[in-house]
């Protein structure tokens, strides 16, 4: 058994927020492990000026970490599991999936509680084109901008009047202590997360064994379940950041109930799919959902973002 684990994570505020979670979960199901975290700056951190979706996606947050888990100079890796691309690269496997916080999306503003109360042409930040989408869906008369940087980066634009509103996760305002900023919670049916959203994932090396040991005690199986299935719907669809897509599980009574979406952010037109299925088979209910989209219409939206 190791006697060291080293978690490799990015530095900014929420990113460690998460690695220190996981430490401490892992000192406490191990009293004689010793944990240590390897900050470091991506891509995705070092370039700002321009919107995720026109430099790569969300991937670029996870390249350097994935770096270091191949060079063994740590043996895990923290990640935001909506960052996480829907297929890995060989060699490397998520290892453990924590329970889900939070997974809905939280309207920010200092004179407005909800986003109906915007006047006429706000401005309203957001740096997901599924945000966008279903912000022009429901309010076509705003102007979006994007919003690129940390937490406490976009909520300090926001007080500096940059925008009149912005739209983050809130999970991450809740994991940093400032969930006093969330004005009102856009959440499901009406509005749906990203794929994920809320669940933080633990990356390793794919043959790893003792390593897995190790993480496993931290896996919540009924989140993976759920994040499961809104993953493989978006999989499907051949989805990542540059394509606006949502998806949300929840288990229900008789199992897994999905509710999918895409949208177009320029247009804010919609298409929704939803179903039911067995929990242990949340891979075939998210393919399921995903068919249903493209036979509405979805295959023509995401034609657009090719």
């Amino acid at each position: 058994m190791k006697k060291t684990l080293r978690i490799a994570t990015r530095k900014s505020a929420l990113a460690l927020w998460q690695a220190e979670h996981v430490a401490a979960r892992l000192r406490a199901a191990h009293a004689d492990l010793a944990v240590e975290l390897v900050p470091m700056t991506t891509r995705g951190d070092r370039i700002l000026d321009r919107p995720l979706a026109d430099i790569g996606g969300k991937g670029l947050f996870l390249k350097e970490l994935e770096v270091a888990l191949h060079e063994h100079r740590a043996d895990i890796a923290v990640h935001s599991f909506k960052d996480v691309p829907m297929q890995l690269d060989p060699g490397f496997a998520i290892g453990a999936v924590l329970e889900r916080a939070d997974a809905a999306d939280a309207f920010v503003a200092n004179a407005f509680v909800h986003l109906d109360e915007l006047p006429q042409g706000a401005r309203v930040g957001t740096s997901s084109l599924r945000r966008q989408a279903q912000l022009r869906a429901r309010r076509p008369d705003l102007r979006l901008a994007d919003l690129r940087g940390n937490v406490n980066t976009r909520l300090a634009k926001l007080d500096a009047g940059d925008y009149d509103a912005i739209v983050l996760a809130c999970a991450g305002l809740e994991r940093l202590g400032v969930a006093a900023r969330i004005r009102s919670r856009l959440e499901p049916p009406h509005w749906l997360p990203a794929a994920a959203q809320g669940a933080i994932a633990i990356e390793r090396r794919e043959h790893d064994a003792p390593t897995q040991d190790l993480i496993a005690p931290l896996h919540d199986a009924d989140t993976a379940r759920c994040v499961g299935a809104e993953r493989a719907m978006t999989r499907y669809l051949q989805g990542s950041c540059q394509v606006p897509i949502a998806a949300f599980c929840i288990e229900t009574e008789i199992g897994l109930h999905l509710s999918g979406l895409v949208g177009d952010a320029a247009s804010g037109r919609l298409v929704r799919a939803e179903d039911d299925g067995q929990s242990e088979a949340p891979d075939a209910l998210g393919e399921r959902v995903a068919r249903q989209l493209l036979a509405q219409g979805a295959r023509e939206l995401l034609a657009k973002t090719v």
